[in-house]
């Protein structure tokens, strides 16, 4: 019987998943003066605390073909799902990883480009676990994980954007001025994998209610909603017991972000992935 093995770049914030076979191919941050690799050995409060006073550049590195490869194992079919690339070459990688694989007799490997990061990726994974345990067919999981992508989504609220500044991202002069301000980026994963801001807000609390309107605004009213932070399990409870409170047939679970998504995050970020139903 043919083997299906599921496989995630580390910005899913996943490193293992019970019952399944999966594996993760880890992403690096990468300093002037230190360089963190987004795997199992990875402390990420010290990550965070050392980004939170460097002041050079910064920059993060996929996983290449190679690290795919180890991956992908020896499964006969693999359903890997990687970072939106409009964030990130781990798609492109993992394409040429696939073609790589490929070459061997019987080998089949899907790449889904999740047009998002962290807890929306968390929600694909399960869904695909959940396609595996069924007992469906390669093809038809990749055929329905396609459909189901199309009802998840992803906000996001950052109180920091000093990484993307140091990162060429955004302007350093204008990460200085929402800092001193208390102003807290909302925004989405577009449709492009874009990451877009849709509002500022002055402070955490009007940032929570800003996202819970945001999620009756795409319709939410039941389904998954999986809430992610960095160093910031106090907002992320708050936020659970606002979404328990206006969306109470919604069930939401909270985990911490990994070393690649607390990069992007910071300290005190908040990525919700959801299901659109």
């Amino acid at each position: 019987m043919k083997t299906i093995k599921i496989v995630a770049d580390s910005s899913a914030d996943l490193l293992e998943s019970k019952q399944i076979d999966f594996a993760c191919a880890a992403l690096k941050i990468i300093t002037s003066e230190k360089e963190f690799v987004d795997n199992a050995d990875l402390d990420v409060s010290d990550m965070v605390s050392f980004l939170g006073q460097y002041k050079g550049r910064s920059q993060t590195s996929c996983p290449n073909a190679e690290d795919w490869l180890r991956a992908f194992g020896d499964a006969d079919d693999v359903i890997c799902v990687t970072i939106t690339s409009g964030l990130s070459g781990s798609y492109n990688s993992a394409q040429a990883a696939k073609l790589i694989y490929e070459e061997t007799e019987g080998k089949r490997v899907f790449v889904l480009d999740s047009l998002s990061t962290g807890p929306e990726m968390v929600l694909i994974v399960e869904k695909l676990k959940e396609y595996v345990l069924e007992g469906l067919s390669f093809e038809a999981i990749c055929e329905k994980i396609r459909e189901y992508t199309k009802k998840t989504g992803l906000l996001f609220m950052l109180k920091s954007l000093k990484n993307l500044a140091n990162n060429g991202r955004v302007s350093p002069a204008l990460a200085r001025i929402l800092e001193l301000l208390n102003i807290c980026i909302v925004g989405k994963a577009s449709d492009e994998g874009k990451l877009d801001t849709t509002h500022k807000c002055r402070g955490e609390n009007r940032s929570l209610e800003t996202l819970i309107r945001d999620l009756k605004n795409y319709g939410v009213s039941s389904g998954k909603i999986s809430i992610a932070h960095c160093e910031n399990e106090e907002g992320a409870r708050k936020l659970k017991a606002l979404i328990e409170k206006e969306l109470p047939e919604t069930k939401s679970e909270i985990h911490p972000l990994r070393g690649l998504c607390s990069f992007y995050a910071e300290k005190g970020g908040i990525l919700v992935g959801f299901e659109k139903f």
